[in-house]
């Protein structure tokens, strides 16, 4: 018989930090947590590697806001922190045949194939970016000048945004995914949010190209019900935020872990793993999403013993199962490249599972996998250039990583010479 959560839930703090101390203690006492999200609101996560595996993709199971109980009882205020995830028009909010027709819009750009079709200008925009981190004296911000602007540019090449848009739009998906921001502020970057992808909407629908967006409102000035104005823009919004956020941070996480595990790089250099099992031993050791808003049960759920009532807002704890150790063994907190696959060929769920798996995931790992090996192939003795105790932490709970990664490059070898 399922038992009611424990009393006391864990205050999940909107500064955000290290999750995975706190994950710990809660894995400790089960697979899932009563937690308290901004503003007093109860919650759950779901932090058990199998418990969220079969959470992700139960029937019973809804995306779409209108189960949002708290939200209906108008005890959320405006301008509550996490409101964007739940209230957004797009593939993350929809269910049923409203998400398959969202998600069929934009799926065909982030097939394998087609994304394999970016492998070349991954490939330029990264050699340029790691020229300009060659010319660079002392200690770089590696996260500002290689880790975002490779993402950011690939997916507004994708979508047709011009290049002056992009500083203030990663600022802007910074605050619409920040859970420390107070109501003016958050609704102040929501509004210019949707404002400034208006404009690129209204640019693209002038002067079509081939690009995403042009795409997109082709689709939408078709009639009937392919696409609407608030689905375009909420389409938009989770392409730009989830396009570049999510590598940016895999990446930085990344070198991160390579950095403080010098014998994990050797082994990658000797040939005996490769920089995609980097790739995947980062998004389940040190997932780039630490708890992902929001899903929520359509009647009463037992999830692993725990009820979790309807309506209930449940976050997708990531970064916690990464690293349960019922799933992954008694070394599950260690970063190991040449961790073997689960005997159910799933390693991890950072990128999603079900329905609403990571449409962008074949976009993300080519990002990082070429990102990775051409960095440490043109900067080998690449260092950490600040204790990691000493990194400050992203602003929120919802990512994972740190604001700024300072490292020492070294001397670069030439494009196309050999490491020693």
């Amino acid at each position: 018989m399922a038992t009611p959560p424990f009393e006391a839930p864990h205050r999940l703090n909107p500064a955000g930090g290290c999750p995975h101390a706190g994950n710990a203690r809660l894995l400790a006492l089960g697979a899932v947590a009563p937690v308290e999200l901004p503003g007093g609101i109860e919650g759950m996560a779901v932090l058990g590697h199998d418990a969220l595996r079969e959470f992700l993709q139960h029937p019973e199971v809804a995306k779409d806001v209108r189960h949002f109980r708290a939200l209906h009882e108008g005890r959320i205020a405006p301008g509550w922190p996490l409101l964007t995830f739940a209230t957004v028009r797009g593939m993350t909010t929809a269910d049923g045949a409203d998400h398959r027709r969202l998600r069929s819009l934009v799926s065909r750009a982030f097939t394998p194939r087609r994304v394999d079709g970016l492998r070349p200008r991954v490939e330029e925009l990264t050699d340029a970016l790691l020229d300009g981190l060659a010319a660079a004296d002392g200690v770089v911000d590696l996260r500002q000048r290689f880790a975002l602007p490779l993402p950011m540019g690939v997916i507004c090449e994708l979508l047709g945004v011009d290049e002056r848009f992009r500083d203030r739009l990663h600022r802007l998906s910074d605050q619409v995914v920040a859970t420390d921001i107070g109501p003016e502020a958050a609704l102040a970057a929501n509004r210019e949010l949707v404002a400034v992808l208006g404009e690129i909407a209204v640019s693209r629908a002038a002067h079509p190209g081939d690009d995403l967006t042009s795409a997109l409102i082709a689709a939408r000035d078709e009639g009937g019900d392919r696409l609407g104005q608030e689905e375009l823009i909420g389409t938009m919004v989770l392409l730009i935020v989830a396009g570049h956020e999510t590598t940016l941070n895999l990446i930085t996480n990344a070198v991160r872990a390579l950095c403080a595990h010098r014998d994990q790089l050797a082994l990658v250099r000797s040939g005996a793993a490769s920089w995609a099992d980097v790739v995947e031993e980062t998004l389940r050791w040190d997932s780039p999403v630490s708890y992902f808003p929001f899903r929520y049960p359509v009647r009463d759920l037992d999830v692993d013993g725990k009820t979790i009532p309807a309506g209930t807002p449940v976050l997708a704890g990531y970064s916690a199962a990464g690293r349960d150790r019922a799933a992954h063994g008694q070394d599950a907190d260690r970063f190991d490249v040449t961790r073997p696959a689960r005997a159910d060929a799933v390693r991890h769920l950072s990128l999603g599972h079900g329905a609403h798996y990571c449409l962008g995931a074949p976009l993300a790992r080519l990002e990082a996998t070429v990102a990775l090996e051409r960095l440490f192939a043109r900067f080998p003795d690449l260092e950490l250039a600040a204790p990691e105790a000493d990194l400050r932490r992203h602003a929120g709970f919802v990512g994972n990583s740190v604001r700024e990664l300072p490292v020492r490059l070294s001397a670069p070898v030439p494009p196309g010479g050999t490491a020693g």
